[in-house]
């Protein structure tokens, strides 16, 4: 099994940045693909951004050049970069990550709140 801890969410105004971290234990020599999601009040959740183990990376149309998903294999840590933050990127973010096609896991997700 893999937990998983995200932090570094908070309130911002428009245009900050925040930096979100998502810390891995367990078995985390099995880790394949790693994402962050984001869940907004009323709306489902969202697939944010997403790195593969080969390096791929995948970014959703609303915040590409303005978020940055990065992991660090020897912290086990997953980051996202956010930057030029806007009000609709207001959410819950939650890390996830892929063990196998069948098995993955999810933090217990962090706020994010940018006012206008």
């Amino acid at each position: 099994q893999v937990q998983l801890v995200e932090s570094g969410g908070g309130l911002v105004q428009a245009g900050g940045s925040l930096r979100l971290s998502c810390a891995a234990s367990g078995d985390t020599r099995c880790i394949s693909t790693v994402g962050w999601y984001r869940q907004a009040p009323g709306k489902e959740r969202e697939l944010v951004a997403a790195i593969t183990s080969g390096g791929t990376i995948y970014y959703a149309d609303s915040v590409k050049g303005r978020f940055t998903i990065s992991r660090d294999n020897a912290k086990n840590t997953i980051y996202l970069q956010m930057n030029d933050l806007k009000p609709e990127d207001t959410a819950v973010y939650y890390c996830n990550v892929w063990i196998t096609p069948h098995e993955s896991y999810w933090g217990q997700g962090t706020q994010v709140t940018v006012s206008s």
